[in-house]
């Protein structure tokens, strides 16, 4: 179930900011209500409608009208989420969602949970290899600069309230960016975070040929350090890491199995008083920094995505990291995150900002000799660690070998033609030609899963939106029938635009589906009431949430390409932004599953949005 759980954590939100020109509490936003029982079992059976047979749809009538009749056992569920309610701080669905779609949570995070960006190039970026390069360093040190001062805007309050319209959005997540870290646990993972907030840690941690820095980016009084400062310090970690003594590559551990890992973190930190310290220095740092030695020879987003999304082998990385900033020799960069202290608007907006913001040293800015110099994490090991350290590798290994992913941009077209051509939503627009790719591929119906922000409510995170309806498989499926005229496939269009963008709002005002339900059979006690969770015990429900079209939406895209891992074995993994002019995608998918193929998605994507531009361009001139 909880692999059904995670493919529930993508976001789609398109932003407004207004500035305030001092410090000042943003503003309240209301706590997240509790839909109507009724309202959601209603909403559940219309997303089943397109997956299920009349018989398997009068079945799963008949389960949800016994779970939700007056007096029945989704009544009582309902009354205990109430009391809990009361009990929660924040949100009843807070607590619940952390634990259920990632803290308990045992397959790797890596590919499975973490996130991944390349970032825009600058025009420092030029082909190396194998070796450490002064672009790579000054990348790396205006990256970490603007990083810094984004922190501070987090840190002091500044950083413009977001709105939906004139909804102001619930900022709590921007707490979480910084100085935040997975940490394995026996049963259930932890998220530690820092407390008191903000943080202050005055450090990063990097990590060059499996080797881990500490590296001092902030004075003792609270001065950051010049670019040209922490360029030289990185220089210095590079130097070292030839000639120091190598340590063990501990860091594949946050690669392997979440039981793994735990057992060689609790037995790395109890060998000595080092290691314990190394823990916490990693624990508590504010971000960390990947300076590979190999992908520099590598040109295209194409060739190099792979190294941000997993690095081939896992290895010079801490995926437990709530942020990794990982350089090319070359220059390229991006970010590998660990999804779940944020949604991935979160990180989205800080990397908006330190491309598009041109790094200047502050007034007051500071060189090295104000800081400690960069201390080599040592580590020691007994046989016990070496054993989980291999065993993870393996995982690790298996999990890469396994992954498959291709890249899509297209120049056709994008929201501007979009909007005027089709009179479309742009996100609606591609949601329908995801589903117009997957019928061509797969010919039956899939639940299709896209993320709503709740942020309109307090510690909202996100709510599924279930993109698959009667109308938008309708018109995937009368699309190449060549019976059906352009008129009419234009018609079934503009149902399918409407039900999917209803679907949005539905969602974006907590009034879906899944979350509800979560919390409802999280409250269950006993096997014996399980029999009773009728809505639960029938096959649709499964069935609804097993997405195996896994999708979200970062637009505009203008200063990255991202990605994530298909959620379900026999699914795709698909992240998308849409500039005016452009159209980007990236997929993934399972090479053991040979009922997928990421490239031949990739294929029928692209002529799935030509033809859709073809059908209107020819309504345009009539």
């Amino acid at each position: 179930m909880l692999s059904v759980l995670r493919t529930q954590t993508r976001t789609n939100l398109r932003l407004s900011f207004r500035a305030s020109s001092t410090a000042a509490a943003y503003p309240a936003v209301p706590r997240l209500p509790i839909p109507a029982l009724e309202a959601t079992c209603t909403r559940y059976l219309e997303s089943c409608r397109p997956l299920l047979s009349a018989e398997e749809l009068e079945r799963t009538t008949a389960a949800v009208q016994t779970f939700s009749r007056s007096g029945g056992f989704g009544e009582e569920l309902q009354s205990r989420l109430r009391a809990l309610d009361k009990t929660e701080p924040n949100s009843w669905l807070e607590n619940i969602w952390l634990n259920k779609a990632y803290l308990e949570w045992r397959d790797p995070s890596l590919i499975n949970v973490n996130w991944w960006c390349q970032l825009k190039d600058d025009n420092l970026v030029e082909t190396a290899a194998n070796v450490v390069t002064d672009v790579q360093l000054k990348r790396a040190s205006k990256l970490i600069s603007n990083m810094l001062d984004f922190k501070r805007l987090v840190d002091e309050r500044l950083l413009p309230q977001e709105y939906m319209k004139d909804a102001p959005l619930c900022m709590n997540q921007y707490t979480n960016l910084y100085g935040v870290t997975r940490i394995p646990g026996e049963k259930a993972d932890t998220i530690s975070s820092p407390s008191p907030f903000p943080t202050s840690a005055t450090h990063i941690i990097v990590s060059i040929r499996n080797q881990f820095y500490k590296v001092d980016v902030i004075s003792k009084d609270g001065k950051r350090l010049s670019m040209k400062a922490i360029a030289a310090l990185l220089r210095l970690v590079d130097e070292d890491s030839v000639t120091s003594k190598k340590q063990p590559a501990v860091g594949i551990l946050t690669a392997g199995h979440r039981d793994t890992n735990f057992k060689g973190y609790s037995r790395l930190q109890s060998i000595s008083p080092k290691n314990a310290q190394n823990l916490e220095t990693i624990r508590t740092s504010l971000f960390h920094v990947c300076l590979d030695t190999h992908g520099g020879d590598k040109i295209t987003p194409e060739d190099t995505h792979g190294q941000i999304f997993h690095n081939y082998n896992g290895h010079n990385r801490w995926f437990d990291k709530a942020l990794q900033l990982i350089v090319l020799p070359s220059g390229r960069a991006g970010f590998n995150g660990e999804h779940t202290p944020t949604d991935a608007v979160i990180p989205g907006r800080m990397m908006e900002y330190i491309i598009k913001t041109t790094p200047v040293d502050a007034a007051d800015a500071v060189s090295s000799s104000n800081v400690s110099a960069p201390e080599k994490l040592s580590w020691s090991v007994d046989k016990e660690v070496e054993s989980a350290l291999k065993e993870a590798e393996e995982t690790a290994t298996a999990l890469i070998q396994d992954t498959n992913s291709c890249l899509l941009q297209t120049d056709v077209y994008g929201s501007d033609f979009i909007k005027k051509a089709a009179r479309a939503s742009p996100d609606a627009f591609v949601q329908i030609a995801l589903q117009l790719a997957w019928r061509r591929v797969h010919q039956e119906p899939t639940a299709v899963y896209e993320s709503a922000s709740i942020r309109l409510f307090k510690h909202g995170r996100t709510e599924t939106i279930r993109s698959l309806t009667t109308d938008t498989w309708a018109f995937a499926t009368a699309f190449d029938d060549s019976s059906v005229t352009a008129d009419e496939k234009r018609v079934l269009f503009g149902k399918a635009i409407q039900s999917q963008s209803h679907q949005a709002k539905e969602a974006t005002f907590a009034r879906g589906v899944d979350r509800h339900l979560l919390a409802l059979r999280t409250l269950i006690r006993s096997p014996e009431e399980q029999k009773r969770a009728t809505l639960f015990t029938d096959p649709a429900y499964i069935k609804s949430m097993y997405f195996k079209l896994s999708t979200s939406n970062m637009s505009p895209g203008d200063s990255f390409y991202g990605g994530f891992g298909p959620v379900v074995p026999e699914g795709y993994g698909v992240n998308y932004a849409i500039g005016k002019d452009n159209l980007k995608f990236s997929i993934s998918e399972k090479k053991s599953c040979k009922d997928t193929s990421a490239q031949k998605f990739r294929e029928a994507l692209l002529s799935s949005l030509v033809d859709l531009k073809a059908l209107f361009e020819a309504g345009n001139d009539h």
